[in-house]
């Protein structure tokens, strides 16, 4: 069963000239426990897209299901991380992760919450760093507070959108596997925007790849790699096949590419 169902979605955006049309009839399925990575040409709607399984609008056509219910408003049970990490700076590490389960279980006792960040924060070696402020800690280190806040009040569904995109690309590889032992973890469903390719068949269990604007389902591709994969396996014949099958795609998505994101 799919979590997410995106289906017929059509949007456009207004503009001093007229419309600009972003998404075309767009057609996605997500099943539940899937990371899906998104891919496509600069400007397609990517972003977008995220907006509309986020709740944050809603399409001109068409409907966005999760969970078996059309979205049609903000949800909270959706959680989100962007390539800017954005924590509050006066409020600490800890805090910043606490800042979920406080809007969404305001019951919850402090102690249990505290618990749960903790753990996470944890998993993804920032323990001893829950009493710094966000300028104390390096980019990677913001990201992955970024993380634990976004999954701490454990969404029906993760959206990061190009949350690596702005660091070195070790920092991004070493975020990759940490991704990886989160999901091992804590296990959820996850669409991911993303300009690398890479990073799509490393993290992702399909990629989906849109069409120029207005964006199309171009192909799905199915990423035939272990869960408990490595940097190393980019290096192997089966992802090296899928990255060239994807370059291709995306020279096929550019030839109608349009404008801005």
């Amino acid at each position: 069963m799919n979590l997410i169902d995106i289906k017929g979605v059509t949007h456009a955006y207004r503009t001093p000239s007229g419309p600009l049309p972003v998404l075309d009839n767009l057609e996605i399925g997500v099943p539940e426990g899937t990371f899906a990575a998104v891919v496509g040409p600069s400007g397609c709607g990517k972003s977008t897209l995220t907006r509309l399984i986020a709740g944050l609008m809603t399409p001109d056509r068409g409907e966005v299901w999760l969970h078996g219910e059309r979205v049609r408003s903000p949800r909270k049970t959706v959680g989100m991380a962007f390539q800017n990490p954005v924590l509050l700076e006066w409020r600490t590490i800890l805090d910043n992760v606490l800042l979920p389960l406080e809007i969404v279980a305001p019951r919850m006792p402090r102690a249990q919450r505290v618990t749960r960040a903790e753990e996470l924060l944890a998993l993804v070696g920032l323990s001893g760093f829950e009493g710094k402020k966000p300028s104390e800690l390096s980019g990677g280190m913001r990201q992955r507070a970024s993380l634990c806040r976004a999954i701490v009040h454990k969404p029906e569904v993760l959206i990061m959108d190009e949350p690596f995109g702005a660091l070195d690309n070790f920092t991004r590889e070493d975020l990759w596997q940490t991704m990886r032992d989160l999901r091992a973890k804590e296990p959820f469903t996850c669409v991911l925007i993303t300009h690398d390719l890479r990073e799509s068949v490393f993290l992702g269990d399909q990629v989906i790849v849109l069409s120029g604007r207005p964006a199309r389902t171009q192909r799905v591709l199915r990423v035939d790699l272990p869960a408990d994969r490595t940097i190393d396996v980019l290096y192997t014949p089966a992802a090296v096949e899928m990255l060239h099958t994807l370059r291709d795609e995306i020279r096929i998505a550019q030839g109608r590419a349009g404008g801005a994101h």
